[in-house]
């Protein structure tokens, strides 16, 4: 009996205590369960991680050698990212040392031109990866969808808007910063002149020193040669002439030339129309001896690098915007008047200024006769080395339209009729139109000069071409392409396709040639056969193109139009027929060790750099340059900007 409950009591303990260890077993296993579960998914992301050495070995000596060819240029990319970030801080104020800014846009600059360059590379080596390593089955599909989305975001960041942002705008607002500094240097160093007449009868007034300390002029010429390069010469004439137009205006606002507008009805008053006469000649003698030619003498020596077309160009929109016209007109009004003596009055004032008026006519007229001659000069000039448009052409197409046009046309055809009255002959307006056609016929005939000094034996091609479609596009329907006629436009619209089928015949045709398929139909020769052609044909086709794409990577079409569609076309000879090649016989090659030296390019990559051809560049541009023939004419200066010592 006792031994019985014993047991009992021993029975009860012993479970008791297995009830115990048994709880204290579940509370721990509670405790270890969720420490089990992440080690399980990090388990999962470490098989993720490690699947690429999972692969057999030739997939990854194969991997080896792709990712070492893009993580190099990527790097690179990187590295230069963070070089911008740092110039950010010395790019805030040009004023305090506009030396040490200039140089920082510059290493900006050439930062940009390096990753417009190497980033669309940098991100088809990183798609060639991707590719690979899905075709290869080398790396977790997960892993490889994340790469496919990141290489997206890539792509369209890189064809799109934010191309021309990769440095976040810093660019673009250092370049303002700049354009306020050439705003403040003029606005502070332009100061109204006050008329200052002869003291004694017949004694000559000393013509004004240029406004513009020599060392202001060597910080706008520095300024100038940077924007110019980031394409903003318009913006610095517009800011140029502005401030001082506004500057002429304010020092002849003090002459009280209200006289200027006055009616016809008023110049029956004799009484009157003689002190205004009399106010006239003076007033005009002092704008044009002090204030003009001080004006056309600054403007020489800020614009002289750029060329003569800018600076005169320059000078002449202050001249009009500064109320020159006005003093114009007010003489050919009193030319024009029938009372008797005001004519005479009039002649008399001319003739008491040594023939002030009449080397203004002659020397306008000189100018626009002797034109022509200047453009034929041009004809021994090298044409532009990436066979885009001579500066020259876009000036006299301008220039053709300008003068044709409600503002200008007047004044030249009066210029030239009393020009020709002094020689006693007759103005006819077919003259003027004939000289215009002339200066146009003239362009046609350095284009054809031009394009035979070329070296290269495509590049005449594509220069025509260019140059064909500017004088179609940019004449057609102005008043100058009305007078050439529709047969013209039509000429040169004809002659566009013409020397652009020619172009792409002798270039970019002969490419596909090389991808010949002879010898692969059916692997008549044997599978090893087959791999030795496509390979060879693939080595001569990398080559071609790489040769082709490196030289006319360097060409340009400035027209939108124009470079779009002769991008297409490229495209269109080139891409499908390589997609099509490696479709059937890439295969062959892509299993050798080697086949990053064959299968160099994807049909997308080709595509790629294709689309991202001749596209301007931030350049510089050469000058007009103008013989010197009879000293009215002045040269013109190169185009090298150098920052002088006197820029601090």
């Amino acid at each position: 009996m006792d031994k019985g409950i014993e047991n009992l009591i021993s029975a009860r303990n012993s479970l008791k205590a297995s009830a115990e260890k048994s709880k204290a077993l579940a509370f721990s296993l509670e405790k270890t369960g969720p420490r089990l579960d992440k080690i399980n998914r990090r388990l999962q992301s470490l098989e993720v991680a490690i699947r690429p050495i999972q692969a057999p070995k030739d997939s990854l000596s194969a991997v080896g050698g792709h990712i070492n060819r893009a993580v190099v240029p990527a790097a690179a990319v990187l590295k230069v990212f963070d070089a911008i970030h740092g110039l950010e801080k010395s790019l805030f104020d040009p004023q305090s040392d506009l030396r040490g800014y200039l140089g920082v846009l510059k290493q900006l600059g050439e930062a940009l031109r390096f990753l417009e360059e190497n980033c669309g590379m940098a991100i088809q080596w990183l798609a060639d990866i991707v590719e690979h390593l899905e075709d290869h089955k080398v790396a977790d599909e997960r892993f490889i969808l994340g790469l496919k989305k990141a290489l997206k975001c890539l792509h369209e960041l890189e064809a799109g808007e934010e191309k021309g942002r990769l440095d976040g705008g810093l660019l673009e607002v250092a370049l303002d910063r700049l354009e306020n500094e050439f705003r403040r240097l003029l606005m502070e160093s332009s100061v109204p002149l006050p008329m200052s007449l002869p003291a004694l009868p017949g004694q000559q007034a000393c013509i004004a020193p240029s406004p513009l300390p020599v060392i202001v002029i060597k910080k706008l010429q520095a300024i100038l040669g940077r924007l110019i390069v980031s394409n903003r010469l318009d913006k610095c004439i517009s800011i140029y002439v502005e401030v001082r137009s506004s500057n002429v205006r304010d020092s002849l606002q003090a002459l009280n030339l209200d006289y200027l507008e006055i009616s016809d009805s008023e110049f029956n008053d004799v009484a009157n129309i003689e002190v205004y006469i009399s106010q006239w000649g003076k007033h005009l003698e002092f704008t044009v001896k002090h204030l003009l030619e001080a004006e056309y003498k600054i403007c020489n020596e800020v614009f002289e690098r750029i060329g003569m077309d800018v600076w005169k160009d320059c000078f002449a929109k202050i001249a009009s915007q500064a109320g020159i016209l006005e003093f114009l007109q007010f003489g050919k009004t009193v030319a024009e008047t029938k009372i008797g003596f005001q004519p005479a009055l009039w002649w008399g004032r001319l003739r008491q200024d040594p023939n002030l008026i009449k080397r203004v006519i002659e020397g306008a007229c000189e100018i626009f006769w002797e034109l022509s001659f200047q453009v034929e000069l041009q004809r021994h000039a090298p044409p532009p080395p990436d066979g885009s448009i001579p500066r020259v052409v876009t000036f006299i197409t301008d220039y053709c339209n300008k003068l044709l046009g409600d503002d200008y046309k007047p004044i030249l055809t009066q210029v030239l009729v009393i020009e020709r009255s002094w020689k006693h002959e007759k103005f006819q307006e077919r003259i003027l139109i004939d000289e215009l056609l002339n200066l146009v016929k003239t362009i046609g005939m350095n284009l054809e000069t031009w394009s035979k000094a070329y070296e290269d034996t495509i590049l005449p091609y594509f220069f025509l071409m260019n140059n064909h479609w500017h004088l179609y596009k940019h004449l057609k329907g102005t008043k100058l392409g009305i007078i050439l006629g529709d047969s013209w436009s039509r000429d040169h619209e004809q002659r566009t396709e013409y020397y652009s089928t020619l172009y792409l015949r002798e270039s970019w045709g002969k490419l596909p040639i090389l991808l010949s398929r002879e010898g692969l139909i059916l692997f008549s020769g044997g599978r090893a056969t087959a791999r030795d052609l496509v390979k060879k044909r693939l080595k001569s086709f990398n080559a071609a193109f790489d040769d082709m794409y490196r030289k006319q990577s360097n060409w340009l079409i400035l027209d939108k139009d124009l470079r779009e569609k002769t991008r297409l076309v490229i495209i269109q000879t080139i891409v499908p027929v390589y997609r099509s090649y490696m479709q059937n016989y890439g295969p062959l090659v892509e299993q050798d060790a080697s086949a990053g030296k064959y299968a160099k390019y994807t049909p997308h990559s080709l595509e790629t750099m294709l689309d991202s051809l001749f596209s301007p560049k931030p350049v510089r541009h050469g000058s007009f340059k103008v013989r010197q023939s009879t000293g009215k004419l002045n040269d013109g200066i190169s185009d090298q900007y150098q920052t002088s010592p006197a820029v601090k």
